[in-house]
C-alpha cells in the first residue's frame, strides 16, 4: 500500500534545512559582515578578562593560611576556618551594621536624586539655560574624591570652614562643632558629598530615556485635559519605570560596596566606630597587617551577597510585573 509519508529527514538534511531558515545568518558570515565591531570589542573582552576573571584565580587564599613565601599551591588548605572567624568575630555585627545603614541612606537619598533632577530639567523649556544646568551639575563627576574631601574640610572645618563658622554664628555662640570628628555626622557628611558628586551625572541614563518619549503622547494627555502633574504621573513616570527598575536592580549589587576612597579620607580616630565598612575593614586587615587570608574571605563574602541581592532583586521586579535585568 502506497503512502504519502516522506522518510525522514537525515541529519544532514535537518541542518542545511535550519541553515537555510529565513533572518538566520551563518557565523563565519556574521564575523566577516561586522568584523569591525567585533575588532571593536577586543579590548573590552581583554579587560575584563585580565582585571576581573583572572584575579579571581586569587579567591583560592580564602580557604588556605596565606604564606607569600610559598605561593598558592604550597600553602595550606583551611577550609572555611576564615569564613567562621568573620561571623562569629566580634568586628562583624558592627561592620554589617554600618554598611547597610550608609546602603539604606543611599537608596533613600542617593538613588533617588538624579531620576528627581532629571524630571526637573526635562521641565526646562530654555534649551541655553537647561544646557548651563546640566554643565554644572556634570562637574562634581570629574572630581577625584581627594578634592571632594578638600572642599568639605573647608566648609566643615572646626577652625575656619565657612559652613561650620555660619552654622556656629546663628546657634548663638558656644564651643563649636567639629564636623569633621564627630561619629553623628560621619553619615549625613557621606551622603552630602553623595549627592553633590553623582546626582548629576546620573541624570544622562534617565534624560536619555525621557528623550525617548513619543511627544503625542503628551499632546493626547493635554486634549484629554491633563495638567503637568497628570502628565508626569500618566505619561512621563511610566516611559522611565523601566529604566528606573534596571538601575535598581544594578544598585541593590553595590549595597555592601561603599566607596572606599570616600570612607577612607573621612575616617579618623573618633568616628571609627561608624565609620569602618568591609571596604576598609579588608585594606586594614589585608594590607596593614598582612592578614592576605582572611581579608579575601570579607571580599569574596560581599562579592557573594552583591550576586545574590541582583538575582533577588531581578526576581522580584518580575513578581511586581516590571521588565527585569535578565
Amino acid at each position: 500500500m502506497a503512502t504519502d509519508l516522506a522518510p525522514p529527514a537525515t541529519k544532514a538534511a535537518r541542518k542545511a534545512e535550519k541553515g537555510r531558515r529565513p533572518g538566520r545568518v551563518p557565523v563565519r558570515t556574521a564575523l566577516l559582515r561586522y568584523r569591525w565591531l567585533y575588532l571593536m570589542l577586543i579590548p573590552g573582552l581583554l579587560y575584563f578578562v585580565l582585571f576581573k576573571y583572572l584575579p579571581m584565580y586569587g579567591l583560592s587564599i580564602a580557604f588556605q593560611d596565606f604564606v607569600p613565601f610559598l605561593g598558592y599551591s604550597d600553602s595550606p588548605w583551611v577550609g572555611l576556618k576564615h569564613f567562621e572567624n568573620l561571623f562569629t568575630g566580634p568586628d562583624f555585627g558592627r561592620l554589617l551594621f554600618n554598611t547597610l545603614f550608609l546602603a539604606l541612606l543611599t537608596a533613600l537619598f542617593v538613588f533617588p536624586a538624579p531620576i528627581i533632577v532629571a524630571l526637573l530639567l526635562n521641565e526646562l523649556r530654555v534649551s541655553v539655560f537647561k544646557r548651563y544646568v546640566q554643565s554644572l551639575i556634570y562637574i562634581p563627576h570629574f572630581l577625584s574624591w581627594t578634592i571632594v574631601f578638600s572642599l568639605t574640610y573647608l566648609l566643615f572645618s572646626v577652625d575656619f570652614g565657612v559652613v561650620a563658622s555660619w552654622i556656629h554664628s546663628l546657634s548663638g555662640g558656644g564651643p563649636k562643632v567639629d564636623y569633621m570628628a564627630q561619629p553623628e555626622w560621619f553619615r549625613p557628611l557621606v551622603i552630602l558629598q553623595l549627592l553633590w558628586k553623582t546626582s548629576g551625572w546620573g541624570t544622562i541614563i534617565y534624560l536619555a530615556a525621557l528623550a525617548g518619549v513619543d511627544p503625542n503622547l503628551y499632546e493626547a494627555a493635554r486634549m484629554d485635559g491633563a495638567g503637568r502633574w497628570r502628565q508626569f504621573w500618566h505619561v512621563t513616570l511610566p516611559a522611565i519605570r523601566p529604566t528606573i527598575v534596571v538601575m535598581a536592580i544594578l544598585t541593590s549589587g553595590n549595597l555592601l560596596d561603599q566607596s572606599f576612597e570616600q570612607i577612607w579620607l573621612l575616617t579618623n580616630s573618633l568616628n571609627r566606630s561608624v565609620a569602618d565598612v568591609f571596604d576598609t575593614f579588608v585594606y586594614y586587615v589585608g594590607v596593614t597587617q598582612g592578614g592576605y587570608s582572611y581579608a579575601t574571605a570579607v571580599g569574596l563574602f560581599k562579592g557573594v551577597a552583591g550576586v545574590v541581592l541582583i538575582f533577588g532583586s531581578n526576581w522580584l521586579a518580575k513578581r511586581l510585573g516590571q521588565r527585569g535585568l535578565f
